[in-house]
């Protein structure tokens, strides 16, 4: 399979040239190492040199000898070389010296000193639709978040598509293949989650049927503010089995670390009614692929289940919208109040400009996005917050246009960077 250019590369440049290491952090095989490879003159394979050991005990130092940038790959099977390539960066007082990629974050007790001013952080999504060529990204966030929007046409998608897609996934082992092929690939990495990752990353056995037991509750409430509570009366009703809060937090922690779970935070503004904000965040899986491989489905099972498939539609769309945010400095959050109106995606840029999303699937649930975003900015205290850039309606099966009151309706299949 040829290498494909990532979102990514730009920022990772930028921060490159701006420090004297810097750390791609994102969850096993989204391309981390590939697109390091595209930047590094020289590379240690941490878990795969059966030499690391003995050299972390003897001379560590030789470990970061080689032409810069040097690319050290999964880095956290031996933490103790963070802080070399800190004391390193120092010694040399040059940037661009080290790249560290990593699919976990170490545990907890171990002591890295900071890396302020030093190490530059990217995380990293699996492939976005731009990336993979489904997207023509005629419509761009970097315009969304300034007012700015583009007369397009691009053809419509069909739900079938759609569905395929999803249940391809975005790993970049899967593009080339066969769909059938891509679904055994997916449940393999399932397996290998539940079986040897989640044990293995912290170095605690853990029971591979519980761990699936919560995986299988978090695909079926995917994309919503589904609590820990919720989570363990969910295992019990549905799978009538018994998973302990304090194993689900730990389990939940773990996965997390391995940046498979993926949070979408509360967007805090202040509102004109007396409807409180909640803060609880959204809970997402790092692929859409996944949550379709926990619960063993197929394209014709998601689409015999047009809610649960507006679900997963919304997770899709949450992390194409995380990449393109990205790309542009932006975080992307949610918005849910007590009168129960939400919006599904805000994207803010650091200076705090911002634009909000309704997410859905079909043309049929276009009125009532549209009266969920007028309903939103009107209860704005423009007194204390700015007004967003834009509106947006992100649709799957729909075309690309502005409506009569302003709000964009876009096609995630035009939806770039």
């Amino acid at each position: 399979m040829s290498y494909i250019i990532r979102i990514i590369e730009e920022e990772i440049s930028n921060k490159l040239s701006a420090s004297g290491a810097m750390l791609i952090k994102g969850p096993k095989s989204c391309g981390k190492t590939e697109t390091a490879k595209q930047f590094a003159k020289s590379i240690l394979e941490v878990d795969r040199d059966e030499q690391v050991p003995i050299y972390m005990q003897t001379q560590p130092q030789r470990l970061l000898e080689g032409a810069t940038p040097r690319l050290i790959d999964e880095w956290q099977e031996q933490p103790k070389l963070w802080n070399y390539v800190r004391h390193e960066v120092d010694d040399r007082h040059k940037h661009g010296q080290f790249i560290l990629t990593g699919s976990a974050n170490p545990a907890d007790d171990v002591k890295l000193h900071s890396g302020a001013g030093r190490f530059t952080i990217v995380k990293m999504n699996t492939m976005s639709w731009q990336e993979m060529g489904f997207s023509s990204g005629k419509i761009k966030m970097s315009d969304l978040l300034n007012g700015i929007y583009t007369d397009i046409f691009d053809d419509r998608l069909t739900v079938e598509v759609i569905a395929e897609r999803m249940v391809k996934g975005g790993f970049p082992a899967t593009v080339d293949l066969s769909l059938k092929d891509a679904v055994f690939l997916n449940q393999a990495y399932v397996d290998l989650l539940a079986d040897v990752d989640i044990s293995r990353v912290s170095n605690i056995k853990r029971d591979p049927n519980k761990v699936r037991l919560l995986l299988k509750s978090l695909a079926r409430n995917i994309a919503t503010l589904v609590d820990n509570t919720t989570l363990e009366k969910d295992i019990k009703t549905v799978d009538n089995a018994d998973l302990s809060r304090p194993t689900i937090i730990d389990y939940l922690d773990t996965l997390s670390r391995l940046m498979i779970l993926v949070e979408q935070p509360a967007f805090n503004l202040h509102i004109r009614s007396s409807a409180y904000l909640r803060k609880s965040p959204k809970r997402h899986l790092c692929d859409v692929s996944l949550p379709i491989a926990i619960l063993g489905l197929n394209v014709d099972a998601i689409l015999n289940d047009v809610k649960y498939l507006g679900f997963l539609f919304e997770t899709l769309a949450f992390h194409d919208i995380k990449v393109y945010a990205q790309a542009n400095d932006a975080e992307v959050f949610h918005y849910r109040d007590s009168s129960n109106l939400e919006i599904d995606a805000i994207v803010q840029k650091r200076n705090g400009d911002w634009a909000a999303f309704e997410i859905k699937l079909g043309i049929g649930q276009i009125e009532e996005a549209a009266t969920n975003l007028n309903k939103f900015v009107k209860n704005i205290d423009t007194t204390k917050t700015n007004l967003p850039k834009s509106l947006n309606i992100i649709t799957g099966t729909g075309m690309t246009y502005r409506r009569p009151d302003g709000i964009n309706v876009i096609s995630l299949a035009s939806l770039g960077k």
